[in-house]
């Protein structure tokens, strides 16, 4: 069962320590795919870390609400933004509990959230509700497949998903794509592949 509290301080060591988790401060280059065609406008980031989509978001002209419950990371991310010279109204709580205003966003992105599916499905059902018609959400993580085929990752199967777990979970939105992806990685010289879970999908617009 998560203990949100010790969760909390195990990813706030995690930073504290300098790790950024990632070893970039650049967007996953899905984010940057799956949005290219999209108007910048509203944008929410569940689970945001240390800020790279976020930032990434906003200098592009999207108007960001990014979310973590670590306020390390959450330093980290403001020291990004002002790096990036760029605003983001950044808000410390966790996902599974905080509610986002209803139908306010152009585009939701929970990506590599780390959950178990309890609380995922928790998290979803907030991402979902936060879609205002015609707007985007877009999920991204660690697939189950990782932990046989893939490079990287968690290790605990309970927080890695399928595509067809997450269309399972977004009741309300016409999905628009579900696969597994492909992701290089790179490490000491030695090249691998990871594999995510992708889920795009759409809140369909009035007539």
């Amino acid at each position: 069962m998560r203990t949100p509290d010790i969760e909390r301080e195990r990813w706030n060591r995690r930073y504290t320590t300098g790790d950024r988790i990632h070893p970039t401060t650049a967007p996953s280059a899905f984010l940057v795919t799956e949005v290219a065609h999209l108007a910048p406008a509203a944008a929410l980031d569940l689970a945001c870390g240390t800020g790279r989509h976020a930032v990434w978001l906003a200098q592009r002209g999207w108007s960001v609400t990014a979310v973590d419950f670590s306020e390390i990371a959450l330093t980290m991310a403001r020291g990004l933004a002002v790096a990036g010279r760029v605003d983001v109204e950044w808000i410390e709580a966790d996902v599974v509990d905080w509610l986002p205003p209803p139908l306010a966003f152009d585009l939701v992105c929970m990506l590599y959230v780390q959950l178990p599916a309890s609380d995922r499905r928790a998290a979803l059902r907030h991402a979902v509700s936060a879609v205002r018609p015609g707007g985007t959400l877009l999920v991204l993580g660690h697939d189950v497949l990782n932990l046989a085929e893939g490079w990287g990752g968690p290790s605990k199967r309970e927080v890695l998903f399928t595509p067809d777990d997450i269309v399972k979970e977004i009741e309300g939105l016409e999905v628009e794509k579900a696969e597994r992806v492909r992701r290089r990685v790179e490490e000491g010289g030695v090249v691998s592949e990871a594999i995510d879970a992708l889920v795009r999908a759409r809140r369909p617009a009035p007539a």
